[in-house]
């Protein structure tokens, strides 16, 4: 797959800082995945690792790794691009288009959204493995111009952790190429300590579903209803959360909010 298009000409910066701003506004968007040498930490049980390596902090659009069932109870990391592109899209410029705004699959409906059903219903389920993840902070706002603080999220003992996902694979009908994709599926997090104090003030709060570490195995041999039980928030004292403010970067894609395919 291309590697992200960085914004370019006279309009670059303000492609840039428009993709930010979305950004904010969105779930979990931005993440850091967990770095080669920490795998082992991670409890995924994965014997070997692919060699194409993975950028340090994800965007939707960018390639991460996911770890997947390879048959049986073997496990297999795959390099998947962050955003489902559905295997119906009729081509390449619809398959990236949907995956603009199917970086998050929300749980509850994961199971009739057209964009994840066929997932859901085939079990495709994956665990993404992190370091943290990024949401947007508004309580400050008054003092920082009106603009939100990006924070930081991740486990208090510093452990990676993993967040459930779907998994699809787009073929292209002209070349053959195929591409792995993944969603990572969200919960409702209103009254969470930590989770229900990001975002905007009046949005509905949501967060990554973690899998605990003893749960790993029931996530990927899950029957559908058994996933949905897995759905559930990460207690607030589990996680630790403080400021992480980063400049504009780059993506490969524009968020897309369409609600009847996500």
């Amino acid at each position: 797959m291309a590697s992200p298009r960085e914004p370019g000409g006279r309009h670059g910066a303000r492609e840039k800082a428009t993709l930010v701003r979305q950004y904010l506004r969105a779930v979990c968007t931005n993440y850091t995945p967990t770095a080669r040498d920490r795998f082992k930490a991670s409890r995924l049980g994965v014997a070997h690792l692919p060699a194409k390596d993975w950028p340090a902090e994800v965007f939707p659009g960018y390639e991460a790794p996911i770890v997947v069932q390879s048959g049986g109870d073997t496990l297999r990391v795959e390099i998947a691009q962050f955003g489902l592109m559905p295997p119906w899209s009729r081509d390449a410029a619809q398959a990236q288009q949907i995956a603009r705004g199917a970086y998050n699959a929300r749980s509850e409906t994961a199971a009739q959204k057209p964009s994840f059903r066929g997932a859901w219903r085939e079990r495709q389920w994956a665990l993404a493995p992190m370091e943290s993840y990024f949401d947007p902070m508004w309580e400050d706002a008054a003092n920082n111009g009106g603009k939100s603080v990006r924070w930081r999220v991740a486990r208090a003992d510093g452990d990676p952790f993993a967040c459930a996902a779907l998994w699809e694979r787009w073929s292209d009908k002209t070349t053959g190429h195929i591409i792995t994709s993944f969603s990572l599926l969200t919960v409702n997090a209103d009254g969470h300590a930590l989770c229900g104090r990001l975002h905007r003030p009046g949005d509905e709060k949501r967060m990554p579903v973690i899998i605990a570490a003893n749960d790993y195995d029931a996530w990927l041999h899950a029957t559908p209803d058994e996933a949905q039980a897995l759905m559930r928030t990460t207690p607030a004292d589990v996680l630790v959360g403080g400021p992480a403010p980063q400049a504009a970067r780059k993506s490969s894609v524009k968020v897309d909010n369409n609600k009847q395919l996500f």
